[in-house]
């Protein structure tokens, strides 16, 4: 039986995960490169509302499964930054300032109509899994965010040069996860570290980071088949929006 990882081994493997983060996703290399249309940009915004629509809904199964109540305390700060505190109206808001600020109206965002089903399945499995998992790796699934920031300062550094038609204070949500990121990060790390002691629970922490990475990405292959492409859903036989809403 193969040793366990050291802990500083085992961290180094779950970042080397970060060679298949979504920024190396071609469509979100176009976006960073200046290659995007108004409406690819678009499409990218709508239907990422609905991951961060479902974030606190993963946080909160992590919660409902989780005995202890110190790592409570400290993981309801994750729902708190999205759905927001008095004074503070939260990420889902500022991601609907987003959605504004390119473009969209604010109500069919919110109606998810432009959701794809891609997207949604995606999503939705991701919530699925946090809610069926031990709480230990749905929080350790949440360890995509230590490569977090680099993509948010991505954006931050070429939309205003490529994009300059979007209203600049859409950006608060891309900034303000720059320091969530990098706190929950810390948290997140620390239980994965304390929680997988032998190799086999190792090896299955790195699968459920990749099924994680697997979540982002078919997001943006979704994505990609319909504004790149020009192939969404039942394109061939229609060219309205038909697929299913919220049923799961």
């Amino acid at each position: 039986m193969n040793a366990a990882m050291s802990p500083a081994e085992f961290e180094q493997a779950l970042r080397a995960k970060g060679a298949c983060y979504h920024i190396h996703h071609p469509f979100h290399v176009a976006m960073y490169e200046g290659r995007c249309t108004r409406e690819q940009i678009q499409g990218w915004v709508a239907n990422r509302f609905y991951y961060q629509l479902n974030i606190p809904l993963k946080d909160a199964a992590i919660l409902a499964n989780c005995p202890d109540r110190d790592t409570r305390r400290e993981w309801v700060q994750r729902i708190l930054d999205h759905d927001g505190r008095p004074g503070e109206p939260g990420g889902i808001e500022a991601w609907l300032r987003l959605a504004e600020a390119v473009g969209l109206d604010r109500e069919q965002v919110l109606s998810q109509e432009l959701v794809l089903p891609g997207v949604r399945f995606a999503v939705d499995a991701y919530v699925n899994f946090a809610r069926r998992a031990s709480w230990q790796e749905a929080a350790s699934s949440s360890l995509t965010e230590l490569f977090a920031p680099q993509i948010h300062q991505s954006r931050l550094d070429a939309w205003p040069q490529h994009y300059p038609w979007i209203d600049a204070a859409g950006y608060d949500y891309f900034r303000s996860r720059l320091s969530q990121a990098r706190r929950d990060v810390e948290h997140g790390l620390r239980i994965t570290l304390e929680h997988y002691r032998t190799r086999e629970a190792q090896a299955r922490m790195l699968d459920i980071l990749q099924f994680k990475l697997d979540v982002l990405w078919s997001m943006l292959d979704a994505m990609s088949m319909a504004y790149e492409l020009g192939r969404p859903p039942y394109h061939t036989v229609t060219r309205e929006r038909i697929w299913h809403r919220g049923l799961l």
